[in-house]
């Protein structure tokens, strides 16, 4: 019988998740900060918020994947050591992003933090509020993450536009392309960004993009910081012409006292759209699955990057 795969995760909590599967591999605890404790470990899960630099100590080693915890992989190509196989974790994520964002919306398009600000002060604070219901929202990005948000919108009757690089229909739905953005813009009550950070979608939503929108539209930012540009964000929120609701920013994380923090048409979360409940069962699950396909000598899935 061949002997079971190396899997190294980088706290004991996963291990433990790992081992209580009865999962047939040999679990090894190591969060890439210092050398391997193998010369061969089949797959390494990285820790999810530790710096990229720490792939680079994947060097040397015996390895057949680097399964990430996030899905995001701007910058880990600069750290992957020549021959590595990296996947992303789609799958894992999609879900408690989407939540987010669509809380983002409700929360800003009801005034939430506004009336939280009231009753801190002691204050009834009646007031009417834009609906979500009846909005149109423009997805820009439309990935796992841009449709898992589209289903959840799904039942708040709203009209949902679709943009990504490529124009594209989706189980019947037209996508359309970036090209599209300067007609479909004006349109928008709330836009959502989903984008991952690469060369061509840094600063897509900038200055000229945001001019495009109608006064009072709301943009939600759920993809990288980047994607937005934060002096054109602070062009336009700083006379209350548009509002904004940012999981994500540049830079990261936003140093205290910055003037996005003062903004009270601003909400900002800290970069938690997968730090919920959900993540844990999820990652195992991929985990999992990735072994069970080396196993069987098929190709890992998610695979982002062979370098």
């Amino acid at each position: 019988m061949a002997s079971p795969l190396v899997v190294s995760v980088p706290d004991i909590d996963l291990a433990r998740a790992l081992q209580s599967l009865s999962v047939p591999v040999d679990v090894v605890v190591w969060d890439l900060a210092g050398p391997a404790p193998r010369d061969r470990i089949d797959v390494v899960v990285p820790d999810y918020l530790a710096a990229k630099s720490r792939l680079a100590n994947v060097a040397g080693l015996a390895t057949r994947l680097v399964q990430s915890q996030s899905i995001g992989y701007d910058g880990v190509a600069a750290h992957l050591p020549a021959g590595t196989v990296y996947a992303n974790a789609a799958s894992v994520h999609e879900a408690s992003t989407a939540e987010l964002a669509v809380a983002l919306i409700l929360a800003s398009q009801r005034g939430l933090p506004d009336f939280v600000r009231a009753a801190d002060r002691g204050e009834w604070s009646f007031t009417f509020r834009p609906s979500l219901a009846d909005r149109t929202v423009v997805l820009l990005g439309y990935g796992g993450v841009g449709q898992a948000i589209e289903r959840r919108l799904a039942p708040f009757e709203v009209e949902v536009i679709r943009v990504a690089r490529h124009a594209r229909r989706v189980e019947g739905a037209a996508v359309h392309a970036w090209t599209d953005l300067a007609a479909l813009l004006p349109r928008a009550d709330i836009v959502v960004v989903s984008l991952p950070l690469s060369e061509e979608t840094t600063h897509l939503v900038d200055a000229t993009f945001l001019s495009q929108l109608r006064d009072d539209c709301l943009v939600v930012n759920v993809g990288r910081g980047p994607v937005v540009d934060t002096d054109a964000v602070l062009t336009e929120a700083t006379p209350g012409r548009l509002r904004f609701a940012l999981d994500v920013v540049d830079p990261e994380p936003l140093p205290q006292n910055h003037p996005l923090f003062a903004l009270a048409n601003v909400l900002i979360s800290p970069h938690v759209g997968g730090a919920t409940s959900a993540m844990a069962p999820r990652v195992i699950a991929l985990i999992t699955e990735q072994v069970a396909r080396l196993q069987r000598g098929e190709e890992p899935i998610n695979v982002v990057l062979r370098t």
